[in-house]
């Protein structure tokens, strides 16, 4: 065994129960999720005292409304909330958990690691498409959107990883992902990159995800597959090998798994091309082109 079990004192143990209890049934009744949010936050960071006199219609600075007002996701803006192909609909729910998870994560408690991991652990059954049981969720996650994702049981998510769900993303039971790694399901046009492609990635079960890795959209991480340190995923890893490199290539077989994975030298088939998810943008959608580039070649 590599790790030995913690608890927490029994006074500190009953108020994170209460307390995870609590917002876990705010968020499971009919109550209005911006609300019950922007509630949490503001006892999280200690600043009732302060909202409690903003809201009565006592003068605050400019600085200090701003800061109360952040609490709010409804006064937020995210990133993929300008995304053209978003489902209008699941994003309204999806960015008031996210901005909790990512608020939560700029409290003291966000380092309690006990706390913390069983408090990520609730949130995410609440803003992914579905969660397993027993999963540790680290510092520093972000997502895309929330919804788009799958993940099963027992699964370990370290620091400042990236999850990119424009597309969509299953990760399996027992998976290991280290610090830094940046999972996608979109890619951009090499000639437009206002031009987006979405997927559907793949991460089966046991696989482990090593520091800083990446894996490109559409691709599939075969069961019990590791990618080391800082590679690059282009195309699928099939199961049981070791792919290592930039691009990921698969060096050798796990041992014990000789007689049940593909040969190192053979043809393996990449599905990405398969894993292409269309849809349709708006008819009264107001696009607007960031970069105002020229696409033709000069002269």
């Amino acid at each position: 065994m590599t790790k030995r079990h913690v608890s927490l004192p029994a006074g500190a143990e009953e108020g994170l129960e209460a307390f995870l209890a609590d917002v876990d049934r705010r968020l499971s009744s009919d109550e209005d999720t911006c609300a019950v949010v922007e509630d949490v936050l503001v006892d999280l960071h200690g600043d009732r005292e302060a909202y409690e006199r903003w809201q009565s219609g006592e003068s605050v600075s400019p600085a200090e409304r701003v800061r109360l007002q952040g609490y709010d996701p409804c006064n937020a803006t995210l990133e993929s909330e300008y995304y053209a192909e978003k489902d209008e609909e699941r994003f309204k729910e999806s960015k008031h958990l996210q901005w909790l998870w990512r608020q939560f994560d700029a409290t003291p408690m966000a380092d309690n690691v006990e706390f913390a991991l069983r408090f990520r652990q609730m949130l995410a059954k609440h803003l992914f498409d579905e969660c397993g049981d027993d999963c540790r969720f680290f510092k520093g996650i972000s997502v895309t959107y929330g919804h788009n994702i799958s993940v099963g049981d027992n699964v370990v998510i370290h620091d400042d990883v990236h999850l990119d769900d424009r597309g969509k993303l299953t990760i399996g039971d027992r998976v290991s992902i280290s610090d830094g790694v940046h999972v996608y399901s979109h890619d951009h046009d090499l000639l437009d990159q206002t031009e987006v492609e979405n997927f559907h990635t793949i991460v089966e079960d046991d696989v482990r995800l090593t520091y800083d890795a990446m894996v490109r959209a559409g691709c599939k991480v075969g069961e019990n597959a590791v990618v080391g340190a800082r590679g690059v995923v282009q195309s699928d890893v099939p199961a049981h090998h070791v792919a290592v490199g930039q691009p990921a290539k698969s060096v050798r077989i796990k041992p014990g798994f000789e007689d049940v994975a593909e040969p190192l030298d053979a043809d393996h088939p990449d599905g990405r091309d398969d894993r292409r998810l269309p849809y349709e943008l708006p008819d009264d959608l107001d696009q607007f082109d960031e970069f105002q580039r020229d696409l033709e070649p000069s002269g």
